[in-house]
């Protein structure tokens, strides 16, 4: 996992209204517990007209040329529903986007997002299709990790996230080591415990 703290690049928009996890990758795909080996089964069900024979889908936004290698998906409501496979994030992670602004998350999916480098952005609907558009112009996106701030062709949208979040995708850390961060904070706190409630560790 790489740090979040400024990301430029295109964006593909794929708004549609409660994308589940089967839809970013259907079962068949899972064959393992590894994080690797997933890209190619990201939205498998509507990338490929053969899943067979892996036959791309031309009408797919994904295998339209004017899409590849972006880094930005934009979605539509409650993207991320349904089973709280975290194969899902693996796919979006490995297929190469840092970023999914969406009106709204699916709550596992959405911390699932962060503790694996992926920015759950969420804005308005009207923003959403004005995103959309920009996107389909192949305007660049710039996302402010810092600042909370998405930029795309002079317009500035606030974002927001909780402080633990934005600490997690700027540093590129987990829930562990984000945990480690604060031993400190910890260690002073068990002892401060300890002088008060004596009892409790003998």
């Amino acid at each position: 996992m790489k740090p979040l703290i400024k990301l430029v690049s295109h964006a593909v928009p794929l708004v549609r209204e409660n994308i589940d996890t089967d839809a970013i990758i259907p079962s068949r795909e899972m064959r393992s517990v590894s994080k690797s080996g997933l890209a190619e089964g990201l939205f498998a069900g509507w990338r490929y007209l053969e899943q067979d024979t892996r036959i791309p889908n031309p009408e797919f936004e994904l295998n339209q040329k004017q899409y590849s290698s972006a880094k930005f998906l934009i979605s539509g409501n409650n993207f991320g529903c349904g089973s709280s496979r975290e194969h899902a994030v693996w796919a979006l992670v490995e297929y190469g986007f840092r970023a999914v602004i969406a009106p709204s998350f699916a709550p596992i999916f959405r911390a699932n997002c962060i503790q694996n480098g992926i920015a759950p952005v969420v804005l308005n609907q009207e923003t959403i299709d004005e995103l959309a558009i920009q996107a389909k112009a192949g305007k660049d996106f710039l996302l402010d990790m810092r600042s909370m701030r998405l930029s795309v062709d002079e317009q500035e949208y606030e974002f927001s996230l909780e402080c633990s979040a934005q600490t997690m995708l700027l540093e590129a850390l987990d829930l562990i080591e984000l945990t480690r961060k604060n031993m400190p904070e910890i260690e002073a706190f068990r002892r401060e415990h300890r002088r008060n409630r004596p009892w409790l560790y003998l």
